[in-house]
């Protein structure tokens, strides 16, 4: 989901309201306990508090959605790739669909794991042959032995998948920093667009530090350097911490208000929200800061124009991750491109529009192949 730098903020502040009301409804007990507090409504407060840190998603706000009729799940494929890497990771690679299809690569986003791409499996594998991978130390791909969580690590991953997909030319698509890892394959690799590569699509992504093309950018880039790195980087250290934190507020359902704001457009529905909030408490804080850390040196600025291939633009209206302005920029400077905008949508628009997005794929890829 929805590791991207303008969120961390959010993300930090639910996982302190967290730890905040667990510690103080166990001192307010305690504290009735010993009869320093006298009276039943201290107990019963201590015990809402404590109560609600485990529970509180109950009562949250998936109840104020609306059930789904096919509500994402954990699906994995049971044709499976385990590619081993230079640096000591092990990439899981799927496949889905027919082995003759048209070969497209989904790349996910930073925070989830390749089953984010439910909607999209289901919808595209009768006709394509849907190929997905966990990036390193996300899902079931192990994290690299030299932690080493750089974009262009991730790229030449990406090239190991792309020399799996079979004969066929492939289709690249990315999200968030999916789109990113694409865009520095493409500079890595130029020799392989238009010969292994028939085309891209870029969703809800930008071209440079993630911290520019965000709400708020002004401020977030001005927080970068004080505060935002130094608390990545103390992440990378206190891990466990952050972990227990990130599954206090997903328990107490604070993360659905992180994850709505910062992904969802109010018209998700109560399975999607909650799958969205469980796929970005199951990813490991060390590995997420490591990565965002090299979100913040990322630059594809001048690589854009040097893509000679078919490149789909796919964006939500309202996203504020990586705002619609992004997408503009790189429709302009792309020399093959076309926009698709999905409405009402936002950073997980993939989800919440999966049909409008699985139909725009399909129309892209249909082109190309």
């Amino acid at each position: 989901m929805l590791f991207m730098p303008h969120n961390l903020l959010l993300v930090w502040l639910s996982q302190l309201l967290s730890i905040g009301v667990l510690g103080g409804g166990i001192y307010i007990f305690y504290e009735w306990y010993e009869r320093e507090l006298v009276g039943t409504f201290y107990l019963v407060a201590g015990l809402i508090m404590v109560l609600w840190t485990f529970g509180g998603r109950f009562i949250s706000l998936p109840l104020l959605r609306r059930p789904g009729a096919d509500e994402p799940k954990f699906m994995r494929s049971k044709t499976v790739q385990r590619l081993p890497r230079p640096d000591g990771s092990v990439l899981q690679v799927e496949f889905f669909g027919p082995e003759d299809g048209q070969p497209i690569i989904l790349s996910h986003g930073w925070g989830p794991n390749s089953t984010v791409w439910y909607y999209a499996k289901r919808q595209l594998s009768d006709r394509f042959r849907v190929i997905v991978w966990d990036l390193p130390g996300l899902g079931k791909s192990s994290k690299p032995k030299n932690n080493d969580h750089s974009i262009e690590k991730y790229a030449r991953d990406l090239e190991a998948v792309v020399a799996i997909a079979g004969d066929k030319p492939v289709i690249l698509v990315g999200h968030s920093m999916g789109g990113m890892i694409n865009l520095t394959f493409c500079r890595l690799f130029p020799e392989q667009l238009g010969t292994r590569v028939a085309g891209l699509i870029l969703v809800d992504t930008t071209y440079t530090n993630p911290v520019k093309t965000c709400i708020f950018s002004n401020l977030v880039r001005k927080l970068q350097k004080p505060i935002l790195e130094p608390v990545l980087y103390l992440t990378t250290v206190l891990w466990p911490i952050f972990w227990l934190m990130t599954w206090l507020s997903y328990f107490n359902g604070s993360l659905y208000i992180t994850v709505e704001l910062s992904g969802f457009t109010g018209t998700e529905t109560r399975g999607q929200l909650n799958f969205a909030g469980l796929l970005s408490a199951l990813g490991s804080p060390g590995v997420l800061a490591r990565g965002t850390l090299g979100m913040l040196r990322f630059d594809e600025t001048d690589t854009l124009a040097t893509i000679n291939v078919p490149v789909l633009v796919v964006c939500g209206a309202s996203d504020i991750a990586t705002k619609p302005v992004a997408s503009d920029r790189m429709k302009a400077e792309l020399p093959y491109s076309q926009r698709v905008t999905l409405k009402p949508g936002g950073h997980m628009a993939l989800m919440e529009q999966n049909q409008q997005f699985a139909e725009a794929v399909s129309r892209f890829c249909t082109g190309c192949s």
